[in-house]
């Protein structure tokens, strides 16, 4: 690890993926849809093509007449500009698609390669169509949790023909400015989080190209967007084992740059169809939902308001091909003491829940982030237990390795979400705590070892000698706290802890620890290594 951490950083965080991984079993066999256990190849592989088949076709989608695309003169041809720009933001070393095209292929074209390449998207912009390529994807199942053996236990991975995302990518850029233009720009609240079945796989297509005609998309681009569809496939892999072909007509591209932007719209037209006088008061703005993919949160200062959204809401979302999953959407009420809140979709009692965890963040219904903050605590202590032998404690990888993981993975597990804490002295040590426990280690140090400071790289490289990027646990807490002119909040708080002067042990262990991670060594007023980093504390957090 520690020659590829110098000579192969993609390698690298490769390995460390695997590591945090662990092991992971492969199932061989599945059940079939009879309920048989099936053990061959060729029988795992068709029974797979049937499930994609069925899964990404359902049948009872509305059906509606699609809008023609016109042509229009304003809609100029795809430059070679847009082409290159679009190839040398690929990232390298991801998975192939069914022409087996690697981003470094395309990464390597010279003007004259690159010029084909925009010929290519040109042909596929004047004709309306695309190559087969374009529109087949590679389905790969990838295992959730419970029985590996069934297949409703997993998700399809779409992987699809790389120049066709490049296509893909340039027309998402000529189709964002156009819906952004069309785009407007104490108390108790009442929330239900709205769960949508299979979002991406129920959109159906001929209203999409209804909500983008209203929008404001239409001619050439129109066609080019719908040319991507018209033609869609799939196929199973598993391992090195395809299945054939399958028609896929209902549901967006799976891996395509343009179906992200495709679903926001859509789901903004529901929103807006559905928008009612409820929601709750913040500051100037009143606001009924959340939105973020098929993630919705619907917010009322009632239930009865918040069921009079709802119902709304789960009509739209019907008449646009969409469901509502009673049995995964759940409400709660945000107050101090415990309010009920009963709401129904379609005869159905929505449960009222007292937490629920949102884009990652575990929200409790009296508005505490405690439970929140030990989870962020749980994660990262996973972590580093994930890594424990193979990476922290491992002799053989530098230090400076082992504090770019810190950075990398460790850091940002232990803070994600920290915008919403409230950082109060006991949240302020729970984390240094957390923090100690990494870097003590990675220091070759124990509890017993009282000298709190040399286990702190972290803040040395964030005061003194690290980029602005580069911060400790606390300090990016910290920092989403600070006022504006960059104090922090916590300056001349009682009970922080105040180290005058770290001995000369002490001063010259984190010296070292510093200067073999190549962060230079931190130097305070008065000329001598480590004055201001010892008085402001380990972690950079002034008293």
């Amino acid at each position: 690890m520690e020659k590829d951490y110098r000579t192969a950083s993609g390698k690298f965080w490769q390995t460390v993926r695997h590591l945090r991984r662990g092991k992971q079993l492969s199932a061989n066999t599945v059940y079939g849809g009879g309920g048989e256990l099936l053990v061959s190849t060729g029988d795992i592989v068709g029974w797979w093509k049937e499930y994609f088949k069925d899964l990404l076709n359902p049948t009872d989608t509305p059906s509606v007449e699609e809008p023609e695309a016109e042509d229009s003169e304003v809609d100029s041809f795809i430059t070679q500009a847009e082409v290159t720009e679009v190839v040398q933001q690929l990232l390298g070393g991801k998975a192939l698609g069914v022409d087996e095209i690697r981003p470094e292929y395309l990464k390597s074209l010279d003007v004259v390669g690159l010029s084909w390449l925009t010929c290519l998207c040109n042909i596929a912009w004047r004709s309306g169509t695309v190559p087969l390529d374009w529109a087949t994807g590679v389905v790969g199942p990838l295992f959730k949790k419970g029985d590996r053996r069934v297949c409703s236990n997993y998700r399809g991975i779409t992987l699809l023909s790389l120049p066709g995302k490049v296509y893909s990518r340039v027309l998402e850029r000529r189709v964002r400015p156009v819906l952004e233009g069309s785009w407007e720009f104490a108390q108790p609240v009442h929330m239900c989080f709205v769960d949508l079945e299979k979002a991406f796989d129920r959109v159906p297509r001929g209203i999409l190209w209804e909500v983008l005609w209203e929008y404001g998309v239409g001619g050439p681009l129109l066609r080019a967007v719908r040319s991507l569809y018209n033609w869609s496939r799939s196929l199973v892999r598993i391992a090195s084992c395809r299945s054939d072909l399958f028609p896929v007509h209902v549901g967006l591209r799976q891996g395509c740059p343009l179906s992200p932007v495709l679903f926001i719209v859509f789901m903004d037209r529901i929103s807006r169809r559905s928008q009612g006088l409820e929601g709750v008061q913040f500051g100037n703005h009143r606001i009924s939902s959340l939105i973020f993919a098929d993630d919705v949160v619907l917010l009322a200062s009632s239930s009865l308001d918040l069921q009079h959204a709802l119902e709304r809401f789960a009509a739209e979302c019907e008449a646009a091909g969409m469901r509502v999953s009673t049995s995964k959407s759940e409400a709660m009420v945000l107050d101090q003491k415990k309010v009920a809140c009963t709401l129904q979709v379609g005869g159905e009692v929505i449960p009222q829940v007292e937490e629920f965890k949102y884009l990652g963040v575990l929200f409790m219904s009296e508005g505490r982030m405690d439970r929140e903050i030990d989870r962020r605590i749980g994660a990262a202590a996973a972590v580093m237990r994930s890594m424990y032998r193979t990476v922290v404690v491992k002799k053989e990888l530098s230090r400076k390795a082992k504090l770019s993981i810190y950075q990398s993975i460790y850091v940002p597990t232990l803070t994600y979400g920290h915008e919403l804490w409230v950082m109060t002295e006991r949240v302020r040590f729970r984390i240094q705590a957390a923090e100690m426990s990494f870097l003590r280690r990675v220091a070759g140090r124990s509890l017993r070892d009282r000298d709190k400071e040399l286990c702190h790289p972290g803040g040395a490289r964030s005061r003194a000698a690290a980029p602005p990027h580069q911060k400790g646990a606390v300090e990016v807490a910290r920092a989403s706290v600070s006022d504006a002119s960059g104090t922090s909040p916590w300056r001349g708080v009682p009970g922080m802890p105040h180290w005058e002067e770290a001995p000369g042990k002490t001063q010259d262990t984190l010296e070292r620890l510093c200067l073999s991670a190549g962060l230079g060594t931190p130097r305070g007023p008065s000329g001598r290594a480590g004055g201001s980093v010892w008085r402001e504390g380990g972690l950079g957090i002034p008293t």
